[in-house]
């Protein structure tokens, strides 16, 4: 082939690309600082869709606005359901209305599918592990929540303590006294991932055969734990371990693989201040923004921030929940509910 052939040859294999979507202005090397806060400056805005908690979200848009003092955030925080089910219908009538969204990973293929999400491969994802976000660049993790099992310390002794899965299944603990949440249909998909179907949905008619207690939340069911209302908890490590160093009697351990939760930030394919919006990515997953996550002791995913403590996400063999695993997600749904017959 000639050079002038092969030429040509690249250039209509780029068009193809960028007709099928697989390229994008977005997933170019990504523009300089300065160039982000050139317009930026003139946008002068940015809308953040989130599902972070409420006080937790302010703190991280103050830091924002008092690093980049020329760029006002506005805030929208709501849970993970009701997140999606806005952005979708906002966009059925023509409403482009957020810039930036973090929120849980059953929202991006959603989102991708209705082409309502950019590709935005920032340079703070060098400091990012590399199976923490979407080689696209649709999904960069921002945090992530690991599925553990808690403990009573007044109830439980350490060394009576299951370790691995098995061991949960102790016909001791059975008859209320496991909490689940009823909505932890992440951790059966994780282990969908690492077993196969077949394992892993065996595993949890087992462990719904030990009569567990099924409540939602996290929170409040670790609330519930350290009262004594049951002795054992799945729940995600980083609720637990607040509860820990405040002295609750309370502590946990890894069964593994420990099912690890992304929650993603994404860019919005119309973003109304594209530029306001990519510098709010950057500062998200830049080492400044992991620090900010540590101090509200969730597990940052940057490779120089240090999670407090540093167990939560070290030590132990983990399995990524990745948005893309989601594909057959409503199934999932069905199969956990009707496993531990919540519907």
């Amino acid at each position: 082939m000639t050079r002038c052939r092969k030429i040509f040859a690249g250039l209509a294999f780029v068009a193809a690309l960028v007709a099928a979507g697989e390229l994008s202005q977005a997933a170019q090397p990504a523009d300089s600082t300065a160039k982000l806060i050139e317009g930026a400056k003139k946008e002068g805005q940015a809308v953040w869709y989130t599902t972070t908690t409420l006080d937790q979200s302010q703190q991280v848009v103050q830091a924002f606005e008092k690093k980049y003092p020329f760029v006002k955030v506005t805030l929208f925080r709501t849970g993970g359901g009701p997140l999606l089910n806005k952005i979708l219908t906002e966009s059925r009538g023509g409403l482009n209305g957020w810039d930036v969204t973090v929120g849980r990973g059953e929202m991006v293929l959603p989102l991708i599918d209705k082409k309502l999400l950019a590709t935005y491969i920032s340079p703070e994802r060098s400091g990012v592990y590399p199976d923490l976000m979407d080689k696209r660049g649709y999904w960069t993790a921002w945090y992530v929540n690991g599925y553990v099992l808690g403990f009573n310390t007044k109830l439980v002794k350490k060394d009576d303590v299951p370790k691995t899965y098995e061991a949960l299944l102790n016909p001791k603990w059975k008859g209320g006294q496991i909490s689940v949440d009823t909505e932890a249909f992440g951790m059966l998909q994780g282990l969908i991932g690492a077993w196969g179907k077949e394992k892993a949905v065996n595993y949890f008619k087992r462990l719904a055969a030990m009569d567990p207690v099924p409540k939602r939340g996290n929170t409040e069911r670790v609330q519930l734990a350290v009262a004594g209302e049951y002795p054992l908890i799945l729940a995600y490590n980083q609720t637990i371990e607040r509860m820990t160093q405040r002295k609750a009697p309370i502590d946990w351990v890894p069964l593994e693989p420990v099912v690890m939760q992304v929650n993603p930030a994404m860019l919005a394919a119309k973003a109304p201040h594209p530029n306001a919006g990519r510098l709010f990515m950057d500062f998200l997953i830049s080492k400044e923004g992991g620090e900010m996550l540590r101090s509200f002791q969730r597990i940052p995913v940057r490779k120089d921030v240090e999670p407090d403590p540093p167990r939560l996400f070290r030590g132990f063999k983990y399995v990524i929940e990745s948005p893309e695993g989601y594909k057959n997600f409503d199934e999932t749904v069905r199969l956990y509910n009707s496993i531990f017959k919540l519907r």
